[in-house]
């Protein structure tokens, strides 16, 4: 018993230890390797614009544009059909000779909107968009949410569809809190009536898309005065709804 637990000094009982450690440091290395995590991977395919977009080279409309003029190489060989797929990780795609790399991560940014900014990626008027303070990422980002031109406040940029999809959607009925600065003192009514949901029209004044009852919403006040300030949440996001509520 004692024997076994004596410490040895010499190099015979050192040496055997080392090689023990450096071996397996080794394999912790070989195994985390991106070629080895490659082999382990499972083939997953999906449609070529799809993976372009999502690395951030272009929209899927552009995207698709770039195939038929052909200009994308999956393993080498030129690919000029719509609706073909890949896979992301395992194959090489090239667009215009250059590899791409798959966007592997999600990235989450919290913006403090500007006024006189458009939460889109474009814009046919040519205002400018929030996608301006995002230039230098090299990913396919977008905006999720609305904050109409004149708005400001925290809107949510990211590439993760998922998540976007998840929380723009109506059926979600996420939550979302404004402060809204309203002309004039309104009756009692009037904020009861947007607690229970009020008529708003769909389109523009002239569109003749007809009206909606919009869903029922918190309404507390935040700053009395004149043109007092109220806290408004709502669970939808229709277009310009705010302003057509409280107008």
């Amino acid at each position: 018993m004692k024997a076994s637990k004596k410490k040895s000094s010499g190099p015979s009982a050192k040496q055997p230890i080392e090689a023990e450690v450096q071996d397996r440091e080794q394999t912790e290395i070989e195994e985390s390797t991106p070629s080895e995590k490659r082999k382990h991977t499972p083939r997953s395919t999906e449609r070529l614009q799809k993976i372009l977009a999502s690395a951030g080279i272009a929209s899927r409309r552009k995207a698709e544009e770039f195939i038929v003029q052909g200009r994308v190489q999956v393993n080498g060989q030129l690919v000029t059909e719509l609706g073909s797929k890949a896979d992301p990780v395992h194959d090489h795609i090239r667009v215009d000779g250059k590899l791409i790399r798959p966007a592997d991560e999600h990235r989450y940014y919290m913006l403090n909107k500007p006024k006189e900014y458009v939460t889109t990626a474009s814009d046919p008027q040519g205002r400018p968009t929030v996608m301006e303070f995002f230039s230098r990422v090299r990913l396919r980002m977008f905006p999720v949410g609305r904050l109409d031109y004149y708005s400001e406040g925290l809107l949510l940029v990211t590439n993760d569809g998922e998540l976007a999809n998840a929380l723009t959607r109506a059926a979600s009925h996420v939550a979302k809190t404004y402060l809204v600065k309203v002309s004039g003192v309104p009756t009692d009514a009037a904020i009861e009536a947007l607690r229970r949901g009020v008529s708003i029209p769909l389109g523009g004044p002239d569109s003749g898309e007809g009206r909606v009852r919009t869903a029922p919403a918190k309404v507390r006040l935040f700053r009395p005065g004149d043109n007092p300030w109220y806290e408004i949440t709502i669970t939808e996001g229709r277009n310009r709804q705010l302003r057509k509520m409280v107008v």
